[in-house]
This record gives structure tokens, sequence and C-alpha cells, in this order.
């Protein structure tokens, strides 16, 4: 596989955090100037922010935690030259998924449990599938 063909799903979920960024800081930016929030509300983090500014914030916050070991996982297979069809399939489906789950969490955010629950499910299998793959390949 091309270092492009490998590395584009990564690019992608690198995309997705840096727009809900962006999307985020005239959000709160707003919450600042219309008076809805103020600063002494938020210094410890406190989540006095707008709804749509929470819904962001916490899908943005959220890219910093199983896309993590995604970003270490495609990077490690590119430099050991382990990422083959199937490691790229997966890590398409895993990008997929993080951009449904994005998606969610900026709209309504109204999931029946059994989706969250199977989302997640989702998720975790092809993130786990992901190493041993690299593996057969030593």
């Amino acid at each position: 596989m091309t270092v492009q063909e490998v590395l584009l799903p990564l690019f992608l979920e690198v995309i997705l955090t840096f727009a809900l960024l962006f999307w985020l800081a005239p959000l709160r930016g707003h919450d600042f100037s219309s008076g809805a929030t103020r600063p002494e509300d938020v210094a410890l983090r406190e989540p006095n922010w707008s709804k749509r500014s929470l819904q962001v914030g916490y899908s943005y916050s959220n890219q910093f935690e199983l896309p993590v070991l995604f970003y270490v996982l495609t990077i490690l297979a590119w430099m050991t030259r382990h990422a083959d069809v199937v490691f790229v399939v997966l890590a398409w489906i895993f990008v997929i998924f993080r951009y449904l789950q994005a998606y969610v969490h900026v709209t309504s955010n109204r999931t029946h449990t059994g989706n969250r629950v199977s989302n997640k499910v989702r998720k975790m299998p092809i993130l786990l599938a992901l190493p041993q793959f690299e593996s057969k390949g030593m």
C-alpha cells in the first residue's frame, strides 16, 4: 500500500478534529460576547457554556480519546510496512464511524441507548483488530 492510501484515513480524522476546533472557537467567543457565559463561570472547566457550545466542545474533546490509539496504530503500521488492504479498509471503517459519531454529537445528540452502545461496540473491535493484522505480517 502506498503511504497516501495508508495515511489518508488518519488525515481525514485530523481534519475532523480541526473542523470541530474551528467551529467551537466562534461559538465560545459568541457565548462570551453575548454575556451568556462569563469567564469565571468556566474558569475551572465547569460546563456553563451554551448548549451548542457544549455539544461541539464534547465532540471536540472526544477526538482525543479513541482516535489517539488510531493515530499510533496507523503510524506504526506505516513505519513497519505492515499496513495491508485489510488494515486500510478497517481504518476507513473506523474513520467513517468517527464522522458519524461527531455528527450525532453536534446535532440532536438523541440516540437510543442501544444505538450509542452499538456505535462504540462497532468501533472498538475495528481498532483492536488493526494490530492483529499488522502482527501477522511479521
